[in-house]
C-alpha cells in the first residue's frame, strides 16, 4: 500500500516556475514508478511524466519536455516535478501516481493516487 500527498501547487504568471511535491508513504516506495499526471477542466485526465524507481528512465509528454522534470529522493519517499516556463494551457489539477511498472504512460497502469494540486498559470 503506498498513499501519496502532493504540495506546491498555486497560482502563477506565465514564465514562471513552480515545483511540486509528493510524499509517499509505505515500505514499498521504492520499487514503484511514480507518475504525474494532470487534468484540466473539461478534459481528460493526461500524461505529463513517470520517473523509474532508479531514475534511470525517465519519460515526459510531447508538450512538457524541456520544461518540465522529474526527480525522486527514494531516502526521503519524495518525488518532485519542477515546472519552468509555465503556460497558461498548464493550468490544471496534478496528480501524483504510483505504478508497479517501471515507466508506464497509461492511466490504468497506476493503482495508487494522490488527491491532486491545483496549478494556475496566468496570462
Amino acid at each position: 500500500q503506498v498513499q501519496l500527498l502532493e504540495s506546491g501547487g498555486g497560482l502563477v504568471q506565465a514564465g514562471g516556475s513552480l515545483r511540486l511535491s509528493c510524499a509517499a508513504s509505505g515500505r514499498t516506495f521504492s520499487s514503484y514508478g511514480m507518475g504525474w499526471f494532470r487534468q484540466a477542466p473539461g478534459k481528460e485526465r493526461e500524461f505529463v511524466g513517470v520517473i523509474s524507481w532508479s531514475a534511470s528512465s525517465i519519460v515526459y509528454a510531447d508538450s512538457v519536455k524541456g520544461r518540465f522534470t522529474i526527480s525522486r529522493d527514494n531516502a526521503k519517499k519524495m518525488v518532485y516535478l519542477q515546472m519552468n516556463s509555465l503556460k497558461p494551457e498548464d493550468t490544471a489539477v496534478y496528480y501524483c501516481t504510483a505504478t508497479p511498472r517501471a515507466a508506464a504512460q497509461s492511466q490504468w497502469e497506476y493503482i495508487y493516487w494522490g488527491q491532486g494540486t491545483q496549478v494556475t498559470v496566468s496570462s
